[in-house]
């Protein structure tokens, strides 16, 4: 029964109703709201951006005066929440505004923001679709699609902090756009479908899964010559601008409509079970097989050194425990080094190899019914669970839900990446008792409270292997002859593989610097994040997302320690920094090792006195965001 599915809340024709999908917007009893000026607007769209979520004052400070905040940046943010409060005071909640652990949050629900209503309705659309409910799912993608009327917050996109969620969101709309194609495609309305993707294909001509549609649409529809041509223009745009190949996926398709092979999927009565798994618009050209699951991101194809590791990694997997968290700071490479074991051990699990994130983009915990959901689909598990099951996890109760997945787990030989994960509860609800499978989990923490297990902390690369990848990136002959300079490069970078891959891919580019030059660059550059972006590919935007993850008191004590002259430091250096007695300062300390925030130097020892190692790109950030 289609009863039996989450529906999204209706919005409320009374009280507060902020549009942030397109231009900021705020009503209250259906009469618009003065906003006031651009800063106050600014502070607003922050905040709006942010829903139910702590937003600091630095980041509020940054948004609103860009690089340069004047002194008095914080009182003029008071001013501008209790203007703000007032302007929202006559929606009923006096608790709308409020200051919480260093910042402030704007608590509204889905019915009073459109950016939640998207949101929801976008859960609520996948989830239907998943349990066969397709025709209810495709409408529901519809009316999230139907909440934009532009860009997120539009008028006030052109600050760091708020341009930053609009790329986001953009890329959201994008694909709950493909979703919605795919769907009705599978239901057979090929015709409305071609129309209505012409003017996003037109908007994003690189988008290859929205191409691979409109071209599956304009074939059902009749157009033929169409799709044919739509296919050309990507293929020579890629080769023209990119020097790329379509992907395979697209290049499947076009054969697909060259030999009349892409044919209408099959309808399914849509009654809201589980029914059938839908089909994507290629499964009739390619079809994939279930067993055994394999659903990894990519091997790097010039990875890096790390053999102790490996071989760490892998007696550990394969041997009792198989139980491994791999742990480190941001920047060090744990992804990779997760991805390449899981990789190289495909073969010793013939029941598959998966792989799932536990954090979102912004660095706030996935929900766990999102992350079961990712599971039971590449496990392939949404057409033999049950059906409470499923409802479980459309309904985001995850307890029997969570039950199916670690009884599956414990049946099978498989293994499992859990990546990224923000603490021991997200990672423990996901570990099967027994069974001959194994859990590798990369963590920035230590995850003590997991029990006995095997730990593997990861640090930064060697020399050899900083100067090696290097190496790989720009071209042997770029760095041939002058391994000092390579060595300088490495060391500016604290050898941590996020800033020697971003450094590496910037001065390929460089060809006109000498290595020595560059490296003096590099040693002399005021703001070394200013040089760790190249592209698409930013060291400060990794980090900015983690930063405000943190708890405002360890921040705090980032920032001063971040002053420190070098990363490296003795408990005395601390108990200065942090203007407190040796006994809090060692107690600060271990409890930043604790979260993998600090560690012990791995080139350096002293016989007399404890080292402590902040790595270099959180001492940058802490001090770039210490002086902001």
């Amino acid at each position: 029964m289609i009863n039996s599915l989450p529906r999204p809340q209706s919005p409320a024709s009374q009280g507060l109703s902020i549009r942030a999908l397109g231009e900021l917007e705020v009503t209250i009893d259906g009469r618009p709201v003065p906003l006031g000026p651009v800063k106050q607007r600014l502070t607003l769209a922050v905040l709006v951006s942010r829903p139910n979520t702590t937003v600091s004052v630095d980041l509020l400070a940054e948004a609103v005066w860009a690089d340069e905040p004047p002194a008095s940046a914080r009182k003029n943010l008071q001013s501008y929440i209790c203007s703000l409060r007032k302007l929202l005071a006559p929606a009923g909640r006096p608790d709308r505004l409020v200051r919480h652990a260093g910042g402030y949050v704007l608590r509204v629900s889905p019915a009073e923001l459109d950016l939640l209503r998207f949101e929801e309705l976008l859960r609520a659309g996948r989830q239907a679709v998943q349990l066969g409910a397709a025709e209810h799912g495709a409408r529901l993608l519809r009316e999230a699609l139907d909440l934009w009327s532009g860009p997120l917050l539009s008028d006030l996109s052109a600050g760091q902090a708020i341009w930053q969620e609009a790329d986001r969101y953009a890329a959201r709309r994008v694909a709950v756009c493909e979703d919605w194609a795919e769907v009705e495609l599978g239901l057979g309305h090929a015709p409305a479908v071609a129309e209505l993707l012409a003017e996003t294909v037109r908007e994003h001509p690189l988008r290859e899964r929205l191409r691979a549609a409109h071209m599956t649409a304009l074939y059902r529809a009749g157009r033929k010559t169409e799709a044919l041509a739509s296919y050309d223009d990507i293929r020579q745009y890629l080769a023209r601008e990119l020097g790329l190949d379509v992907s395979p996926t697209l290049e499947a398709v076009h054969r697909g409509v060259l030999e009349d092979r892409l044919v209408e999927d099959r309808p399914v009565e849509d009654h809201g079970g589980p029914g059938r798994p839908r089909h994507s618009v290629t499964e009739s050209v390619t079809p994939q097989p279930r067993h055994p699951v394999v659903a990894l991101p990519a091997d790097l194809p010039d990875f890096t050194g790390r053999e102790p590791y490996i071989q760490d990694l892998r007696q550990a997997l394969l041997g009792e425990g198989r139980l491994v968290v791999l742990h480190g700071p941001v920047g060090v490479g744990k992804t990779s080094l997760a991805v390449h074991v899981c990789h190289q051990l495909q073969a010793e699990y013939p029941d598959g190899v998966l792989s799932v994130r536990l954090r979102q983009e912004n660095g706030s915990p996935r929900p766990a019914a999102s992350v079961l959901a990712e599971l039971f689909r590449a496990a392939g598990l949404l057409g033999s669970v049950p059906r409470s099951a499923l409802r479980a996890v459309a309904q985001e109760d995850c307890e029997e839900a969570a039950a199916v997945w670690r009884s599956w787990v414990a049946r099978h030989r498989v293994l499992v990446l859990l990546d990224d994960a923000p603490d021991e509860e997200s990672v423990r609800r996901l570990l099967p008792g027994t069974g001959s499978g194994s859990v590798l989990v990369t963590s920035r923490r230590i995850l003590v409270g997991l029990g006995p297990l095997h730990q593997v902390g990861l640090g930064p690369f060697t020399q050899n292997e900083s100067v090696t990848l290097l190496s790989r990136i720009t071209g042997d002959a770029w760095l041939a002859g002058d391994r000092a300079a390579a060595e300088r490069i490495a060391g500016a970078l604290g050898r941590l593989p996020l800033a020697l891959r971003v450094s590496g891919t910037k001065l390929a580019l460089l060809k006109y610097l000498t290595p020595q030059e560059y490296a003096a660059r590099l040693e002399k550059c005021p703001s070394l994040l200013d040089e760790l972006t190249a592209g698409e590919l930013s060291v400060r935007s990794r980090l900015a997302a983690w930063w405000h993850s943190l708890p405002e008191e360890v921040r705090c004590q980032l920032h001063r320690l971040g002053h420190l002259p070098r990363p490296l430091f003795t408990l005395a250096d601390a108990t200065a920094a942090l203007q407190c007695n040796e006994h809090v300062a060692s107690r600060t300390v271990e409890s930043l090792m604790e979260v993998g925030l600090l560690g012990y130097p791995t080139a350096e020892v002293s016989a007399h006195m404890a080292l402590y190692e902040m790595p270099v790109l959180t001492q940058l950030y802490a001090r770039e965001s210490a002086a902001a």
